[in-house]
């Protein structure tokens, strides 16, 4: 079956909501961020203007209090919010998370939680997936949920819990089900929604990672957790398939992220090129400087359709995993590029922290790992777009 047309729709661009993301944003300027870093600290007061204008509310529909705006509209949020030399990341996932939520909670869990999500009342951002000893391999996960009485007793470890120290409720993903009593490893995965406000200190110990950006990641230590029944999402044992459904959203929403960040860094690349002068011309006029900034941009240009594709592909419910992951392939690395060509023109003073390059180029980085990595994107394309054996 042919897919229907939506080109008209890669090209929506709400520049009322990138207007509005920039009066917000131009309250938290470059030195708001470095001060944060110093102390890893969590930009509460940002997240809560986001919240209080309706932007966090985004993606939630509006019989639950939220603006049920279109991904393609989410994703001009974010990719506006980093072009505006801000840090996107504490409001990705208060728009992404919920959707496991959404798709598959009860009406109850529904009705309970995702006004409060929408109001700011509850915040929604941490995501226990990722464990130790598994990484990307998530059917290998050890955290497990034994069902008893009434409710559910949880233990394990969860790590790269971003957020979690900010959150009052956490999306857990534990085996239910032995991997040993399934048919299909991807069986017998189940989600919680906890509540981490009775939970900590109560079951769930979480302490910070120092990482190489100002990530507010953290580990999670999970003893003898109980949860009621309530808490599960869904049905037992199909939580990795309720995982999976979110993620191609999430893959286009990052990609737009890295699109926002690589368009401030050529921006700032471009201003530097124009007035820094030596040997009594601006730099931007030798070809070594600007033929990497020009390549920089052209490259992101192109990312930037995948993504606006794939968002294209989604809102019209189609099919859309393989635009996601390559648009979240080359959008990650077409922002490295451009964080990386960024550095090099301001040379040395790309280094000095008052310029506030090197915080981007760090954080530029991160999207070739997480939230998947560049080499699982093209084992996927690998095996699901071009049909050959999977490799892993």
């Amino acid at each position: 079956m042919s897919q229907p047309d939506v080109t008209l729709d890669i090209g929506k661009d709400y520049p009322e909501l990138r207007d509005s993301v920039r009066r917000i944003c131009e309250k938290y300027p470059m030195e708001y961020w470095a001060k944060l870093e110093e102390e890893s600290g969590y930009p509460s007061a940002f997240v809560a203007e986001l919240t209080e204008s309706g932007f966090l509310a985004a993606l939630i529909p509006e019989e639950y209090g939220g603006a049920g705006l279109p991904l393609r509209a989410a994703a001009v949020i974010l990719e506006e919010i980093n072009a505006c030399g801000c840090v996107a990341s504490p409001a990705h996932a208060q728009m992404y998370i919920m959707g496991t939520l959404l798709r598959h909670g009860s009406e109850d869990q529904k009705r309970e939680y995702l006004p409060k999500i929408a109001s700011g009342e509850l915040r929604l951002q941490a995501f226990g997936v990722t464990e130790p000893t598994t990484g990307s391999d998530t059917t290998q996960l050890k955290t497990r949920a034994v069902r008893e009485g009434n409710g559910y007793v949880i233990n394990g470890q969860k790590v790269w819990t971003s957020r979690a120290r900010y959150s009052d409720l956490l999306l857990l993903l534990a085996r239910t089900t032995p991997i040993d009593q399934v048919q299909k490893k991807t069986d017998g995965i189940s989600v919680f929604l906890i509540d981490l406000r009775e939970a900590r200190g109560n079951g769930i110990d979480i302490r910070p990672i120092k990482a190489l950006m100002n990530h507010n990641t953290t580990e999670m230590f999970i003893e003898d957790l109980r949860v009621p029944a309530s808490a599960l999402v869904g049905e037992e044992g199909k939580g990795f398939r309720y995982i999976l459904d979110g993620m191609n959203a999430e893959r286009i929403l990052v990609a737009s992220e890295c699109v926002g960040d690589g368009r401030y860094m050529i921006q700032r690349a471009v201003a530097y090129a124009n007035e820094r002068v030596v040997f009594n011309r601006p730099i931007g006029a030798n070809q070594g400087i600007q033929f990497p900034i020009a390549r920089a941009h052209v490259a992101l240009e192109a990312a930037d359709l995948m993504a606006r594709k794939a968002a294209a592909l989604f809102d019209a419910g189609q099919p859309c995993g393989s635009e996601a992951n390559m648009a979240k392939l080359l959008a990650s690395e077409a922002t490295w590029n451009a964080a990386d060509t960024a550095l090099q023109t301001h040379g040395g003073f790309g280094y000095a922290t008052e310029y506030g390059i090197e915080r981007k180029w760090r954080e530029c980085r991160i999207y070739q790992t997480a939230p998947i990595s560049t080499n699982l994107v093209l084992a996927y394309v690998g095996q699901h777009v071009l049909g050959m054996p999977r490799s892993y």
